[in-house]
């Protein structure tokens, strides 16, 4: 039975291996989705490790440190030393994983304070377990956010074949979603594929991506008639007269990327209406795209480095057509990308190499849809939109029109915060929607802290950058000994 509302917030704990200010789309997910529970009154703290991703170079700021503690958008964030890789090689990631599972417990535990819920977002597999035993050790609730499906994607990818490994992952996998109290998921996809193998319904629930509206809107982006950075398309490559066609996001082996530069090597042929290609991001794949260009000499095409968030919305803005390709792998019929919301919201007409669910959306969306890794089918979609402003700037119309009816990240983070409360079995009295200016800017981790109890919580909690030290300090010896006795207590 849900209590009412009391003076105590709901206190949340959220644990992900990755977070701003690293760029992607969990980490625009979780961060928006923190900053709306936090603004709606919940108590909520990120555990999560040193940003590195995908190029695995921490910040100067985070070098040698094993533990910060940071404060924004009126939520906290703790940070717990990881053996920080670039995104590509599975052996160095999955050490990347397993340091951060150890981390996140034996450095960050005893700093996350009391919890009702405990929120865990996989990928990756691995701080199921951490998220399992501090739920365990605070009494908490247990919430399993699955954004992919592992192990099942890498073996359709073929990342995995070994089936005695394949084996023990889904094992893993199937007792994380029956050790949780409620398993949220991002697409009805993942949901069904969940409940088909045996979770009850009742207990998996879907809460798709969304974007954030303030950030991505075609008050943001130029109107037909007006021209977008002539300065930022330069940079992107193109010319005067090109359509510029973007891709932004991982260049990983999900994404197809050869495909869209073998499209490109086709449009190159077309005089009458030149197009120029710019592919930004990082990811394990990026290799071998740029000696795909460079294989097929391509100079209608610019591959750029991965961004800041901050500079997301003024490069899809410099874009007349934006990109969301996926491989074509049958599971992908259950993923939706998440950019596709924010490209949408933007006011770009999008075009999608997808199946499925997500081809669904984006085609109500007035997106186009064509086949994935089919170069021929998705030139002649670009092809046909660049010859055509008038369509493509009724798709931006209706594009952001659409999400922003259906896939409002704020709408969706309110969402998600009552099925919280249901879960925790108590509901909390939501506050007057604050103004902008009275939420708590970003603090970095080199800022001082000005407040007693603050000072006090991280006196311990952080050193100085530069600091190589390995030895766990009292506090964390104890938290230790807590682990250890925890059966024995129970």
């Amino acid at each position: 039975m849900t209590e009412p509302a009391g003076q105590r917030p709901l206190r949340v704990l959220l644990i992900t291996h990755y977070f701003p200010p690293e760029v992607g789309a969990p980490q625009a997910r979780l961060a928006e989705t923190a900053q709306a529970w936090a603004a709606d009154g919940l108590d909520v703290t990120v555990l999560t490790g040193m940003p590195n991703h995908p190029t695995g170079i921490v910040p100067p700021e985070y070098r040698g440190a094993r533990r910060r503690i940071e404060h924004r958008d009126g939520y906290r964030v703790i940070r717990t030393w990881i053996y920080a890789t670039p995104n590509e090689g599975i052996a160095r990631r999955t050490l990347s994983h397993l340091s951060f599972m150890a981390t996140s417990v034996l450095l960050g535990g005893r700093h996350t304070g009391a919890a009702d819920v405990v929120v865990v977002s996989s990928p990756t597999f691995f701080p199921l377990g951490s998220a399992w035993l501090l739920a365990r050790l605070r009494r908490a609730r247990l919430v399993v956010e699955v954004r992919d499906l592992w192990p099942a994607i890498f073996v359709q990818l073929g990342v995995l074949r070994n089936r005695r490994v394949i084996a023990a992952l889904e094992h893993l996998e199937m007792a994380a979603y029956r050790a949780a109290d409620a398993v949220v998921t991002v697409t009805d996809g993942f949901r069904d594929d969940i409940v088909g193998r045996g979770i009850p319904a009742g207990k998996v629930h879907t809460i798709h991506n969304g974007a954030d509206l303030s950030r991505f809107s075609p008050s943001n982006s130029p109107s037909p008639a007006e021209s977008p950075s002539p300065a930022l398309r330069d940079r992107l490559g193109a010319r005067t007269g090109d359509t510029l066609v973007v891709y932004i996001g991982a260049h990983g082996i999900s994404q197809g990327l050869v495909s869209v530069v073998d499209a490109a090597a086709e449009l190159a042929r077309d005089p009458v209406h030149p197009v120029h290609v710019a592919l930004v991001g990082e990811g394990a794949d990026r290799a071998r795209v740029a000696d795909r260009v460079t294989e097929l000499g391509l100079t209608n095409v610019t591959m750029l480095p991965a961004v800041s968030r901050d500079e997301v919305p003024a490069i899809v803005a410099a874009a007349d057509i934006c990109l969301v390709p996926l491989r074509d792998v049958p599971l992908f019929s259950t993923f939706i990308p998440s950019k596709m919301f924010e490209l949408l919201a933007a006011g770009r007409p999008v075009i999608g190499a997808l199946t499925g669910e997500a081809a669904r959306i984006l085609s109500e969306a007035g997106g186009v849809v064509v086949p994935p890794e089919n170069p021929l089918e998705l030139a002649g979609a670009i092809r046909t939109l660049a010859a055509d402003p008038a369509r493509r700037a009724a798709m931006s119309e209706r594009g952001h029109a659409y999400v922003a009816t259906r896939f409002d990240r704020l709408v969706l983070a309110r969402r998600y915060r009552r099925l919280l409360e249901e879960v925790a079995g108590r509901t909390v009295a939501v506050p007057r929607q604050r103004s902008a200016d009275t939420v708590e800017p970003y603090q970095p981790a080199t800022d001082p802290v000005t407040d007693p109890a603050q000072a006090v919580e991280a006196s311990g909690a952080s050193e100085p950058s530069g600091s190589t030290s390995s030895e766990f300090e009292p506090s964390d010896a104890s938290w230790i000994a807590e682990i250890a006795g925890h059966r024995e207590r129970a």
